[in-house]
């Protein structure tokens, strides 16, 4: 079972869209709304890739 949520853009950067789509998805997996967040970003400062901990033990 996985114990991290992770999302990247189809593209080599997410969009706003993708952002809501990974959003959406923690919330479905009973992410709780104040579980620390963590993005890698491009040079660019662009958010290449998202991920949130399933379970409190995993931040």
């Amino acid at each position: 079972m996985p114990t991290t949520l992770r999302a990247t853009g189809a593209a080599k950067d997410m969009t706003l869209d993708e952002i809501a789509q990974f959003v959406e998805d923690a919330r479905k997996a009973g992410v709780p709304g104040d579980r620390h967040v963590r993005a890698e970003l491009s040079m660019s400062g662009k958010i290449k890739e998202l991920a949130v901990a399933l379970s409190p033990d995993g931040d």
